[in-house]
């Protein structure tokens, strides 16, 4: 047994302990359905869509899929932002008993074939512009269809008409696909696929609803396993947490990408597990944000500090109304205390903290929205979840105050990691999943987290793993040695900085460096400074010492914040 005492904190109205219903995700649909067919469940730039339409919608993707011979376990991926289109395969596949893996529309050619060929993915439905990069490595993947959508399908007349200029400011230019052979129109599928339900064996324990792509400690993505109870559960504690929202009376604000875990959960999942709207965005712009919010009223808006400083940020936010907004929980990034202050004050809201991690699906700890607040707190373990410190490279409980990695226990905690048993078995102890981050818990049962035991980066809300921007640009033949390393940033919290030694010789320019570097990643990820230097700090067995660096930018910046 271990002790819980945060839950002498607990609101009143939050049970420690909840029962979820052994249903598949997609019974979420099912449901809203039947019980508000007429209602609005997803706004998209001035298009409305029905429960009715989702519904019948995903139907119609899921028997076009098994119409291309997916059966129950395939996985399907989706390479798209947050349309309509994004919600309807996402429920789609699941009725067809595939298995969704969620793709990043920003990945280089490099990333995605990994993906897809570690996956093992026979279906893509992508966004017509990214169409090319799909086909530049289907060879060396299992794909063998690829769907093709675009933003156009479906903005309303007349946005129809300004579509060419919507497409080219936020996405590039259309792409002519042809509807043959291994090549699908989402448009025709839409018109031809049958609505008929699907019956399909059903294991709430084992059943995988989900492969999230994230990174390791090595660097390499791993696909986390999630099953149907994960997201289930995940989704059942934050409607918990939120208990003093309103089911089917709520609009949720849809900013955070689909294609993370995150968003998925508190958007995407819970908006339709409490028969409520959701208000999609793209892309993150501050201006249509805040138009949007002054417009379309939302009550909930998940995100990331990344985003409500952006928010906060923008010049004319005076001239916009956002006091419809009453609860958002941030993740992705610690929260700054006067980013929590002001938005609160400019909204009327609440705005607390939460943590997690894709292999968690993703959410373990949060503030209480209503209740006690502690500053610099991640919050305490939601229901159903037990969380403990352990002394690092041990199962021992350390007790309050003392630094150590946080492990966690909880139905939302993922199967493992796909295909790689002896990364799965490193992550757990004794029945605990280890975090990688180390923190501490204080007499209350609030969590902190110090530092991160994995060398992880969070820029603006994106994971970005070193060792594959390292990999990148040690193919350059001009570099002896680097690093990467994420130092601080005012805004994104963090962002990517590459130490570099060149050889003897050689030579290599900032500009060469990230234009390399653009090709070879996704914009997240590329470096936003390099630093050459003639050597790098090392440990007497020649490790390259990243924390050392980190340190001494810390250093140049509190200088600089004193001048």
């Amino acid at each position: 047994m271990i002790e819980k005492p945060w839950l002498a904190n607990y609101p009143k109205e939050i049970p420690s302990t909840l029962s979820f219903e052994e249903i598949p995700v997609q019974e979420f649909l099912t449901r809203a359905y039947k019980a508000n067919p007429s209602k609005v469940a997803i706004h998209f730039m001035g298009r409305d869509l029905t429960y009715t339409e989702l519904y019948e919608s995903s139907l119609r993707f899921a028997n076009y899929l098994q119409s291309l011979g997916v059966e129950k376990g395939d996985r399907v991926a989706i390479m798209l932002p947050n349309t309509p289109q994004s919600v309807i395969a996402y429920y789609g596949a699941m009725y067809a008993g595939a298995v969704v893996v969620q793709t990043n529309p920003l990945y280089t050619e490099r990333e995605l074939q990994f993906q897809m060929a570690d996956s093992g993915a026979k279906v893509i439905l992508v966004m017509d512009i990214l169409y090319p990069r799909v086909m530049k490595v289907l060879k060396e993947t299992a794909l063998e269809n690829v769907i093709v959508t675009g933003i156009k399908d479906y903005l309303p007349f007349p946005k129809n008409l300004v579509y060419p200029f919507i497409q080219k400011k936020q996405y590039g230019f259309s792409v002519k696909v042809e509807h043959s052979g291994q090549n699908h129109l989402f448009t025709e599928i839409m018109k031809s696929s049958p609505i008929k339900t699907i019956e399909m064996p059903f294991d709430f324990e084992e059943d995988l609803a989900l492969l999230q792509y994230t990174g390791g400690t090595t660097g390499f993505p791993k696909g986390v396993m999630l099953t149907h109870k994960n997201l289930i559960a995940n989704t059942s504690m934050c409607d918990a947490w939120m208990y003093e929202c309103v089911h089917g009376e709520e609009t949720i604000m849809g900013v955070l990408p689909f294609f993370h875990v995150y968003g998925m959960t508190t958007v995407m999942l819970l908006s339709v597990f409490t028969h409520n709207r959701m208000v999609l965005l793209p892309k993150f712009d501050p201006e249509t944000a805040l138009k949007t919010i002054d417009k379309q009223k939302p009550t909930l808006f998940p995100g990331a500090p990344t985003l409500y400083i952006g928010l906060l940020n923008h010049p004319d936010i005076k001239k916009y109304d956002l006091s419809s907004i009453k609860a958002c929980l941030s993740g992705s990034a610690s929260l700054p205390v006067e980013v929590q202050e002001q938005f609160e004050a400019v909204t009327g809201g609440k705005l607390v903290e939460g943590y997690g991690l894709t292999e968690t699906s993703p959410v373990t700890h949060a503030t209480p929205i209503w209740g006690k607040r502690v500053i610099g707190s991640v919050g305490m373990p939601w229901p159903n979840t037990d969380s403990v410190i352990l002394r690092t490279g041990d199962t021992e409980q350390l007790p309050v105050g003392e630094v150590g990695e946080i492990a966690v226990k909880g139905p939302q905690v993922m199967k493992g990691y796909w295909n790689r048993p002896e990364d799965t078995a490193a992550t757990f102890a004794d029945g605990w999943f280890l975090t990688g981050d180390l923190g501490y818990m204080d007499t209350e049962g609030f969590f902190y987290v110090v530092d991160r035991k994995k060398d992880l980066i969070i820029a603006g809300g994106f994971n970005i793993y070193p060792r594959e921007v390292e990999e990148v640009l040690y193919e350059l033949d001009e570099i002896q040695e680097c690093i990467v390393a994420g130092i601080p940033d005012p805004y994104r919290g963090e962002t990517v900085k590459a130490y570099i030694v060149l050889k003897e010789g050689y030579s290599i320019t900032e500009d060469e460096l990230n234009k390399y570097c653009r090709q070879h990643l996704a914009a997240f990820k590329v470096p936003r400074f390099y630093e050459f230097r003639d050597e790098l700090p090392k440990t007497a067995v020649g490790k390259i010492l990243r924390r050392t660096l980190i340190e001494e930018e810390k250093t140049k910046m509190a200088s600089k914040e004193a001048k």
